[in-house]
């Protein structure tokens, strides 16, 4: 009995010794570039080996290519036949291998510092960064890290060189957050590059990420920033102190390998997981039930289960910097905790920044000018400074949000890679834009209203009408001068004068005045007013349509008339949404065309029915697009209006944005619409698809509208009172003074008439008066010398005073 016992003991104490001496074997899955963990990995088992005595760690390692996994999975194969324990994949980036197999994901390197960094952005609703790490494959990594698991767009570079710097800078918009990411002497270096480089020039913009265990020194940050970095409480963690001084140049990623194969293999230990040899066609449940125990077990003060990777517990803190007051600390957080700042912190507010994309046009974004010199204005830095509808718009967005807003239409073809916001501008289309014709002004231009040989005819009816009066007149034996008993009262005498002056007086509203009295005269006097009548009634009319039509003169009213017509010529800016709409206008005449004729062919019931000649639709956009290749596109509006304002005569034509042209022709006097706008499309703001600042926008829109802001902008850049300035703003409400003024000239004329009349009439009359008193001097001569007789003179058979008889006194003699 007791030698039974003693073999049992035997056989358990040699069972002790042969588990004591326990054989592990890893498979270590890592990316082609990672050339120097595997010496890691080396110098970390024997490591374990020597804190466990007895325990022998056997590696694999298999290098993964991306671009080729097929001989990376059969090295794998081959290396499972043999016999695995587990197998680990430090690669940065999943790598799906098959089921049933015992595989543990975890990461090494300092990604979980761009996560914890990516909250932080998120939290400043950052819409894209430029991170700068340290070598390519960081590229890789970070790209790999954030990619389905940020909002923010990133561009990521591999240091900051003077080619890249100069690629920074000119990146149109900026960034809105720049991140250096790495260890303490390359994040020192980086951000002193970027400060020379002048890329550092806002406030919290800069966000400095150190991986690493060494203090950082702030004095070399020249304006406010943000750093994020590891307590250094986990370097005494991973060293298996409590309290400590991190030792200098402690390699953190070698630290994290050795802890983590610590840990695995002691558990391994404990569940007395040995060596399995299998195949990659072989399906083993139970290979899995290791990694389940992982998952509810662990070291909760270092590791943690996060999906399906293992990864280390790692103390965050990020502080702001200001150089008036040092560090603060804002938030302390771990990664398997979300991220919050500390009570009673807040951070200072940030403008949102987005992209702002919009492109000249006129009037929406147009450079300011210099209100004294005329010329263009540009910022501190030589940037050129926009105004405009569009930048009006923005600014006052910019009280919410900022945005980009630019002269971009509604379309379906955008609308399948942007989303669109509500309208700020409701219609906008095509228009036609042509210069006023100059009218040929003329002041006699009333008398083009009859032709000359109408004026002569009217003329000689008045000289006619004027004779035959008179000689009516002066042979009816029943006018007034023939038959005066008749008419005992005084009478109006038609001699020749008279009657040419009854004639002319006809032909105006107050009449001719007395008529004649015979028959014959009152006869011919009716038909004269008829005439006259007919005759004013004629001119008049006529007068108000030529002056109607004048004011009225346009060559063409509609596109249809325009296309139809070969003396105006017309044209559109190249490439242009115009240009691209009537090729796409002609496209489709083609396509209907080509239809109908298929459909006339194919006819077999009913020929009559459909007919190739029968095309029911009028063919224009082909004939436009070919009037415009033959006139040739301009490369910009401002050419087009500038063409088209040389054509004094009116035959060039601009066809554009109806928007445009009316603004264009709120400033230049001589241009003018033609016809009505058609192909109408809104305005409206433009964001990516999905983004959470469409409903915002919106609202902010619809909040414009209630406050007519936006019919404010329209009415200060579509400014219709000051075409009031232009010479012929009033067409529309009266004739001008050029079309009237040869009847003041006329009227003038007959003053000018009538006081040479005047001074004829007063110099004939002294000339009459004088020749009579020359005759009547001699007889006054010879009373005179009668009268120097003395005593009375008796002529007949009565006395009659001296003194009664009408002599000049100056004669008489007592």
């Amino acid at each position: 009995m007791e030698i039974y016992f003693l073999l049992l003991l035997i056989f358990l104490f040699n069972l002790c010794c042969v588990a004591s001496e326990a054989s592990l074997k890893y498979i270590f899955i890592l990316e082609k570039h990672d050339v120097d963990v595997p010496e890691q990995i080396a110098t970390a088992i024997k490591t374990i080996e020597k804190a466990k005595p007895g325990l022998r760690v056997g590696d694999d390692i298999i290098f993964l290519d991306r671009e080729n996994e097929e001989d990376a999975y059969n090295q794998l194969c081959s290396s499972i036949s043999k016999g695995v324990s587990l197998i680990i994949d430090l690669s940065w980036a999943s790598w799906e291998m098959g089921s049933g197999l015992p595989i543990i994901r975890a990461s090494l390197d300092s990604q979980d510092l761009i996560t914890a960094m990516n909250s932080y952005l998120e939290s400043r609703n950052a819409t894209d960064a430029a991170i700068l790490v340290q070598s390519e494959n960081d590229v890789d990594r970070t790209l790999y890290t954030l990619l389905g698991k940020s909002n923010v767009r990133v561009w990521v570079n591999s240091g900051l060189t003077r080619d890249s710097a100069r690629s920074l800078s000119k990146m149109r918009p900026d960034p809105s957050f720049y991140i250096i990411a790495g260890d303490r002497n390359f994040v020192t270096r980086t951000y002193k590059r970027a400060v020379k480089e002048k890329l550092v020039r806002r406030d919290y913009r800069w966000n400095l990420v150190i991986n690493d265990y060494e203090p950082f020194d702030p004095a070399v940050l020249v304006l406010p920033s943000v750093i994020l970095q590891i307590d250094t409480n986990e370097c005494c963690k991973l060293i298996g102190v409590s309290e400590c001084t991190c030792p200098a140049n402690t390699q953190r990623k070698q630290l994290i390998l050795t802890n983590l194969l610590q840990y695995i293999s002691e558990t391994c230990i404990t569940l007395n997981i040995g060596l399995t040899k299998m195949t990659c066609d072989e399906h083993n449940n139970d290979t899995m039930e290791p990694i389940v125990i992982f998952k509810n077990g662990g070291n909760e003060s270092l590791f943690y289960w996060n999906d399906e990777d293992l990864n280390l517990r790692s103390p965050f803190i990020l502080s702001t910097f200001k150089p008036t007051e040092g560090l603060q600390r804002a938030a302390s957080w771990s990664s398997n905790e979300e991220y919050k700042t500390l009570q009673g912190f807040e951070f200072e507010p940030l403008r949102d920044f987005f992209r702002i994309g919009t492109y000249p046009a006129v009037p929406w974004t147009l450079p300011k000018l210099d209100p004294v010199t005329g010329d263009a204005m540009y910022t501190e830095d030589g940037q050129p400074l926009y105004g405009g509808y569009c930048v009006d718009l923005i600014e006052k967005i910019a009280e919410e949000t900022d945005i980009a807003i630019s002269a971009l239409t509604m379309t379906a073809e955008r609308e399948e890679v942007i989303d669109f916001v509500a309208p700020y501008f409701e219609q906008t289309g095509i228009l036609i834009v042509i210069r006023k014709p100059i009218r040929k002004t003329s002041l006699f231009k009333f008398m083009t209203v009859l032709r000359t040989e109408v004026w002569l005819s009217i003329v000689a009816a008045l000289l006619l009408t004027g004779l035959m009066i008179w000689l009516l007149e002066k042979y009816s034996p029943y006018s007034a001068r023939n038959n005066p008993d008749a008419y005992p009262y005084p009478c109006r005498e038609f001699t020749l004068k008279e009657s040419f002056w009854f004639a002319l007086t006809s032909f105006t509203p107050q009449g001719g005045g007395e008529a004649p009295k015979a028959l014959s005269g009152r006869t011919l006097v009716a038909a004269y007013w008829l005439f006259v009548v007919l005759m004013l009634a004629t001119f008049t009319a006529n007068l108000a349509a030529f002056l109607t039509v004048e004011r009225m003169q346009t060559p063409v009213s509609s596109l249809e008339q325009l296309a139809r017509q070969s003396r105006i010529n017309y044209t559109v800016v190249e490439g242009s949404t115009v240009h691209q709409y009537f090729i796409n206008m002609k496209f489709a005449e083609d396509t209907l065309y080509r239809v109908w004729k298929e459909i006339t062919l194919n006819a077999t019931s009913d020929q009559a029915q459909y007919r190739v000649w029968d095309y029911p639709i009028r063919e224009q956009y082909g004939h436009i697009l070919l009037a415009i290749n033959a006139s040739g596109p301009v490369p910009d509006a401002k050419t087009g209006f500038r063409q088209v304002n040389e054509h004094a005569e009116a035959d060039f034509a601009f066809i554009h944005d109806s928007a445009e042209v009316k603004y264009e022709i709120t400033r230049n006097c001589n241009l003018t619409e033609v016809g009505e706008i058609f192909a109408e499309q809104p305005y409206a703001i433009a964001v990516q698809q999905g983004s959470r600042l469409q409903e915002d926008l919106s609202r902010t829109l619809l909040d414009l509208q209630k406050e007519r802001f936006l019919e404010q902008l329209a009415s200060k850049y579509w400014n219709e009172t000051a075409r009031q300035t232009c010479p012929d703003a009033d067409e529309s409400e009266g004739i001008t003074l050029e079309s009237l003024g040869g009847v003041f000239i006329a009227t003038l004329f007959g003053l000018g008439l009538a006081m040479v009349t005047l001074a004829w009439e007063v110099f004939y009359y002294k000339r009459k008066e004088n020749k009579v008193n020359v005759l009547e001097k001699p007889k006054k001569m010879a009373f005179s010398k009668v009268r120097k007789r003395k005593g009375p003179i008796t002529i007949g058979d009565s006395f009659k005073p001296v003194s009664h008889i009408n002599v000049n006194p100056k004669n008489y003699i007592p």
